[in-house]
This record gives C-alpha cells, structure tokens and sequence, in this order.
C-alpha cells in the first residue's frame, strides 16, 4: 500500500485538523474524541477517483474495525460512506498501523449484535439514530488479504 500522502484532507475544520495532527505525529497525536478512539479512513470519491481522508470513532468486532455512518444524526449519509459504498476498497490508519482494508455495510442483525459496544465507545450514537428515520450504518472495515 502506498503512504497515505496523496489523500485529500476533509474539509470540515475540526476533523482536518485532527486529521493531520493523527497523521503528521505517526498515529500519537489525535487518536481519540472525548475519549472515543479514533482511526483515520482513507477512500476514493465516487465520482473523482481521488483519495480522500477521514476522522472516525470505531469499536471492534473480532480483528475487524466498525465505523458509523452517522452525520450526527442527520436524515442523510455522510458523504464518505457513499463513497465506500461505491468503492469499498479503503486504506485505514489506526494508531501507528496501516493497512488496506476492504468495507462492508453490515446487515440488520449484524448491526444489532454490534450496537450495544459501538453505544459504549460512544454513547451519543442512540441519540443520533433517535432524530433520524435514517437507519444509520454500520461499517465493517476488514483488513485486506495480501
């Protein structure tokens, strides 16, 4: 996997900012909100083709990571699970570590295994699925083979 130096930082001030404190510091710095860990997510625009990258809260299932698409609750899906959804081939930074990743959206009953320890790393997530009719998705972000 090439660096992640080629990605497009998002736009949005605090998660840029956080971004590149998580990557300029090797994964020391940034890897938490309020507590919640954090990795960064790296994927392809859906429509550009260019790499772009992300701050996420995520738990674990198993050796996998899991990630919400929750925008805070809003009626739409952020923009960076569109572009996984079209293109689920991912990079991933968690701490020091990188790695390819390959993303799922898991399915109802997987989502309501995982739920309860994704309300533990970050309990505002009921809140968002409360002001939404969206069902908010959970990602499934395995390590790549190879």
């Amino acid at each position: 996997m090439a660096e992640h130096d080629d990605a497009v930082i998002s736009p949005t001030g605090w998660v840029a900012e956080q971004a590149k404190e998580y990557a300029e510091s090797g994964g020391t710095r940034g890897t938490d909100v309020n507590g919640s860990p954090c990795l960064l997510l790296d994927y392809r625009g859906r429509t550009s083709g260019v790499w772009r990258r992300t701050v996420l809260i995520y738990g674990r299932d198993g050796e996998d990571y899991l990630v919400v698409a929750s925008k805070g609750g809003a009626d739409e899906h952020p923009l960076w699970y569109l572009n996984l959804v079209a293109e689920p081939d991912v990079r991933v930074q968690v701490g020091p570590e990188r790695f390819a990743a390959r993303a799922e959206t898991l399915s109802t009953g997987q989502k309501a295994r995982v739920w309860p320890g994704l309300l533990d790393v970050y309990a505002p997530y009921a809140d968002y699925q409360a002001k939404t009719e969206r069902d908010i998705p959970v990602v499934r972000l395995r390590r790549a083979q190879g």
